[in-house]
């Protein structure tokens, strides 16, 4: 019987079957990964809209939260879809994920904002980014899986890559549908349309894709291993207490995280999504520019998807994904000080020319770690720390005496900056308002920019850049896909793989542009966040390097 599970789950399909499952599946998948990145790229109109009753700094901090809170749920929905796509089938459990990931997401777009419902509009929200985070998590490992059982074992990198490019896709569709809809709203109405409504246009176009993906998702059948298994009457009855409750399918769920999710999360969110903040956040660069930017790399990055998944098939998962996470921990730092010169390269002038330090009594300066936006920041060094933050200006910091005010030493300037503790809302405004202008001001005088300038931009130095982001990041996520099925066994494939998948990408990557902002506004470097991706990557170079065994060329059914 094993002999004939095998045959039957190991042989290949015919070239045009193949074809439609993984059109199929990709095509749902990029529909998917669509609606979860129209929400991170909106990030600042989110912040504004939703969080319109917090600060600058605590709204945006706020929506990058709920950025990682849509991840933060994905191992639920891991644990959920995977218990039902191991019991009942592959192909019924991601056809409820695409549904309520679209339902979602067109919902966001018919939500009120602060100013007409206030604290329910961000409560709504919440529950939206929720609900999205808990499809997600039921899709991928359906998806790869579902190619995966399809495809022949000589030619599984190469097919489940083309579930890695639906990512890429579905970032690519967004952002080309963000942009033009900016393009379209600021000739028609004006530049202010798309901040006051525009921003729905994109949540509510994804009415269309749910359509299209559940239609192509019906017309698919169950995965041959699955049916076979089923057949057999070998389906696992208790998939959470095999995957996890027996130390040799445990073990191989850990090495799965620390080996190549952890690396995954940090190096692929840093590579197209961290990037984004500190593009805009910290480096002044127009929203428009960073659109299309991010389009070029992510339209190059789906080549390479399935270059590095079919060299996998050649040379084996483990060589091209190590070579992939190694890279990017080498480029992490000089990456980002080189994204500085080629985009801001004024900023970079000024802060070499005319350093910034803050001296401040330490016991006047809090963390500034806030994602729900409920504390005060208000003494002097809080609020000196969260103008220079929100200016992506870096700054040494210095002690200070105790008891007195923060200065801001911009050169031969030197700020005083004022407390607004014990002070009603409207007076803390007016106290923060004068010490941003008087610092701003200060900063000005030493040429810090307020904006990036376009014509200063060096392209080819800022595209080389992102060109090394995309290299490590494809040639870690190409061949996870095809190593992750590999490692598992068919019975609890689902449960044990999603997993370990969507902690590394919800817990680790989803939340890399929030803790790393945060860390920058807590510490004063705006490259101290990238010690974020920087430990989890590292991480796993050395789990990967000595704990992870080669996948390619196994059978499924072993």
């Amino acid at each position: 019987m094993a002999e004939v599970a095998a045959q039957s789950s190991e042989a290949p399909l015919e070239g045009a079957s193949l074809r439609t499952v993984v059109a199929a599946s990709s095509a749902g998948t990029t529909f998917e990964w669509y609606d979860f990145f129209v929400f991170g790229s909106l990030t600042q109109v989110i912040s504004k809209t939703f969080f319109s009753g917090l600060t600058d700094t605590a709204g945006y901090i706020a929506a990058l939260a709920l950025f990682g809170a849509g991840f933060a749920f994905r191992p639920l929905g891991a644990l959920v879809f995977g218990r039902i796509g191991d019991r009942v089938g592959r192909k019924g459990a991601f056809l409820v994920t695409v549904m309520l990931m679209g339902g979602a997401t067109v919902a966001i777009g018919l939500l009120p904002s602060y100013a007409q419902a206030g604290l329910l509009a961000p409560a709504l929200l919440v529950l939206m980014r929720i609900l999205q985070g808990f499809a997600l998590g039921g899709e991928y490992g359906g998806a790869a899986i579902y190619v995966a059982e399809h495809a022949p074992s000589n030619g599984r990198g190469n097919a489940t890559s083309w579930v890695q490019t639906s990512a890429a896709f579905g970032l690519f569709g967004a952002l080309l549908v963000i942009l033009l809809t900016r393009l379209i709203l600021g000739k028609t109405f004006g530049p202010e349309a798309f901040d006051a409504w525009g921003w729905r246009i994109p949540f509510l176009f994804s009415a269309g894709l749910l359509a299209v993906s559940v239609f192509m998702r019906l017309k698919l059948t169950e995965s041959p291993a699955f049916a076979k298994m089923k057949e057999d009457g070998e389906i696992s009855h208790a998939p959470f207490t095999e995957a996890f409750g027996q130390w040799k399918n445990l073990k191989l769920v850990l090495i799965a995280l620390f080996a190549i999710m952890s690396a995954q999360g940090a190096v692929w969110y840093t590579a197209f999504f961290y990037v984004q903040t500190f593009l805009d956040k910290f480096l002044k660069v127009p929203a428009e520019t960073i659109n299309w930017i991010m389009m070029v790399a992510t339209a190059v990055s789906a080549i390479f998807y399935v270059v590095f998944g079919w060299l996998s098939d050649r040379i084996g998962r483990k060589p091209v994904m190590l070579f992939g996470m190694s890279l990017m921990l080498v480029a992490y730092f000089p990456g980002f000080h080189a994204l500085t010169q080629a985009a801001n390269p004024a900023l970079a002038e000024a802060q070499a020319r005319t350093p910034v330090v803050v001296v401040a009594d330490p016991a006047e300066c809090s963390l500034q770690f806030d994602p729900v936006g409920k504390a005060s920041f208000v003494s002097s060094c809080d609020i000196a720390k969260s103008v220079l933050a929100n200016a992506g200006v870096s700054y040494d910091n210095q002690k200070g005496a105790p008891g007195s005010k923060a200065e801001v030493r911009v050169g031969s300037s030197v700020v005083t900056t004022a407390s607004a503790k014990g002070l009603a809302k409207p007076q803390a405004k007016l106290v923060k308002t004068k010490v941003e202008g008087d610092i701003k001001k200060a900063l000005a005088a030493a040429g810090y920019p307020a904006k990036a300038d376009p014509k200063r931009m060096n392209l080819p130095l800022l595209f080389g850049v992102l060109f090394v982001f995309v290299i490590a990041a494809t040639a870690l996520f190409g061949p996870i896909a095809a190593c992750l099925v590999e490692l598992f066994p068919t019975k609890i494939r689902y449960t044990a793989m999603s997993l370990p998948y969507h902690i590394g990408t919800g817990w680790i990557g989803g939340f890399v542009p929030f803790t790393a902002f945060a860390i920058v506004a807590a510490v004063g470097n705006i490259y101290s966040g990238l010690w974020y991706p920087f430990g989890f990557t590292l991480l796993s170079v050395l789990t990967c390097l000595f704990f992870l065994p080669e996948t390619n060329g196994r059978s499924l059914d072993q």
